[in-house]
């Protein structure tokens, strides 16, 4: 901050911006502190609102329902759904909430563009680049984990189902009845369950 000397001899902020002695009411106030710190976190939620209004059983918890509803961009996500994906993310991955916690204390505190987040993350090489994959992974496709170890929790439920049901239903995992994908790919002329 810029200062200069007045004719007084004293020093006074330039363009109007007040030091802690030059403060009308002093040095600075905790409880001041505490009532824009809250007023902070009262705007950052306002930017959530759906997110508060479904039920969490813990902090972790609340912070994988607000990641995931920044990151999917939807005002409403299934909770019974989100409840299922967060219990299998946690078995698999112990520091998940304190991930979730820590990635949205950023957010807020950078204020960093849902759209542009992974982007940024990926710049920096942070240990949490993985996570919004991990989450829109799980919200999307309805699975969590990798390799062996991937479980599906999610199939006619999972975003990627939902946002289309008005036009399409999610396919089973077989095209056709029981068998059908035994036989052979059906020649021109062909019926639809692949018999000649």
């Amino acid at each position: 901050m810029k200062s200069v000397n007045t004719a007084r001899g004293k020093v006074e902020p330039v363009d109007g911006c007040a030091t802690p002695a030059s403060r009308p009411d002093g040095p600075i106030d905790p409880a001041r502190r505490k009532l824009l710190a809250g007023l902070v976190t009262a705007y950052t939620a306002s930017l959530v609102p759906w997110a508060l209004a479904v039920p969490v059983t813990d902090a972790g918890h609340g912070a994988f329902v607000a990641l995931s509803a920044i990151l999917a961009g939807k005002r409403v996500l299934n909770s019974v759904l989100g409840q299922r994906l967060h219990a299998a993310l946690v078995d698999i991955e112990p520091g998940f909430d304190a991930d979730c916690q820590a990635l949205l204390k950023q957010i807020e505190a950078q204020q960093i563009d849902p759209a542009k987040l992974q982007g940024a993350l990926d710049a920096a090489h942070s240990s949490l680049a993985p996570l919004p994959r991990k989450l829109m992974r799980a919200w999307c496709l309805g699975l969590v984990g990798d390799g062996e170890a991937t479980r599906c929790v999610a199939y006619e439920n999972a975003l990627d189902a939902v946002m289309v049901a008005d036009v399409l239903k999610p396919p089973t995992y077989a095209y056709g009845p029981y068998g059908s994908w035994s036989n052979p790919p059906a020649a021109k002329g062909g019926d639809e369950h692949g018999n000649a």
